[in-house]
């Protein structure tokens, strides 16, 4: 037997990368729409520190 060449080298490698990764996505498919979709809809104006702050005033300008 002969030595692998470096484009068959490479072409195993790219393939091992590319079936790590989907399995990997077919494994975690749940936690990854449900993080997915939470990016989605998020706001990246909206900050919650500020939310909460806001919220911690109100509440004790009521009291």
């Amino acid at each position: 037997m002969g030595k692998a060449s470096g484009t068959k080298q490479a072409t195993v490698v790219v393939a091992a990368l590319a079936f790590g990764w989907l399995a990997i996505e077919i494994a975690f498919k749940p936690f990854l729409d449900k993080l997915r979709s939470s990016i989605d809809k998020s706001d990246p104006a909206k900050d919650p520190d500020d939310a909460d702050a806001a919220a911690a005033a109100a509440e004790t300008s009521s009291d």
